[in-house]
């Protein structure tokens, strides 16, 4: 692990019009809110609106200081035009129009296009971090392609930092295990709803001084209110109703301690010995002010996570603030 990235980092799938849209001048609100509170790394990638988070990023960033932020952008998907889907909005997710496409290329001349073309977005000379995004579903290439190209462009200097962002545990498990990357980022597998990330890839982590950079910490928005409600999304999809019961159920537990959901969820995911840092997103100045308020407050009360325990709500052996359950 060789970047410092601070306790809290922005996520910025947002500032791509993930779900809806936002205009470009609360994206710079959002980023200039971040930094105010102290946040200095920022992560993208292409996959975000079609390059749109990648542009608001660069352009929102362009007066800070370069020396003294972290911002990573990812390979793996490859943007390509696509004019005939100008009027058509784009299908992943984004209120954006698919005007492009992507093409999943994990090959060395992929990565090298990915990043020179991501580059130009940002109007930057160079980003710190670059993770392979996604991997799970072309690994070879991904491990034998990827990862080797990324490894000889921080070997030469032109990236600071290498590593892999992932859903799947698994996937960025054998990564850790496997390669020399600086960083891993688990996207919703290590939160307060889950801890699949507990078993192996954390404790590997560890053992290779591989940074972990928890994302997802509030499952796409499940764990982000007071009061978890119908309509929340989980996995980017409506969640389902076991799902939500058991976001309640939290809730319920942390209301009786006298913190938030949201509280406890930052909190938890920043107790492990092997996360450097934990990475939230935010769709307006609030969102953000709000997350870095509860990031920088004291932790929530120790009997919280005893009683979640005992509820079988959460892993005994799961890293709490002070100590383990």
């Amino acid at each position: 692990m060789t970047l410092a990235l601070g306790r809290l980092g922005l996520g910025c799938a947002q500032l791509g019009n993930l779900y809806h849209e936002i205009d470009d001048a609360t994206a710079a609100r959002t980023v200039a809110a971040a930094w105010d509170a102290g946040v200095r790394y920022f992560d993208t990638a292409p996959h975000y609106g079609l390059g749109l988070s990648e542009r608001r990023l660069g352009a929102a960033v362009r007066t800070f200081p370069r020396a003294e932020y972290v911002l990573s952008t990812k390979v793996g998907r490859r943007l390509v035009p696509d004019p005939g889907g100008a009027g058509r909005r784009d299908s992943e997710g984004f209120a954006v129009p698919a005007d492009q496409r992507r093409v999943w290329d994990f090959t060395a001349d992929g990565v090298r296009r990915t990043l020179d073309s991501s580059l130009a977005r940002l109007g930057l000379d160079w980003v710190d971090l670059v993770l392979v995004h996604d991997p799970e579903d072309h690994m070879p290439a991904a491990l034998d392609e990827a990862y080797p190209a990324l490894a000889e462009l921080r070997a030469q200097g032109v990236v600071r930092a290498v590593g892999v962002g992932s859903k799947r545990w698994d996937a960025l498990h054998r990564f850790a295990r496997d390669t020399d990357v600086d960083f891993v980022m688990i996207a919703g597998r290590y939160t307060l709803l889950e801890q699949p990330a507990l078993d192996t890839l954390l404790p590997e982590c560890e053992r290779r001084g591989v940074g972990a950079v928890i994302a997802g910490v509030f499952n796409s928005g499940l764990l982000a209110e007071d009061r978890p409600h119908e309509g929340l999304p989980y996995e980017y999809e409506a969640a389902p109703s076991t799902v939500l019961d058991r976001a309640r159920a939290l809730a319920a537990v942390c209301a009786r301690h006298g913190t938030s959901l949201p509280a406890a969820a930052i909190a938890f995911a920043a107790a492990h010995p092997a996360v450097a840092c934990v990475v939230v997103g935010a769709q307006d100045p609030d969102q953000v002010r709000r997350n870095a308020a509860l990031a920088d407050a004291d932790p929530p009360p120790k009997e919280l996570w005893a009683d979640l325990v005992a509820e079988g709500l959460l892993r005994p052996d799961a890293p709490v603030p002070g100590g383990v359950a």
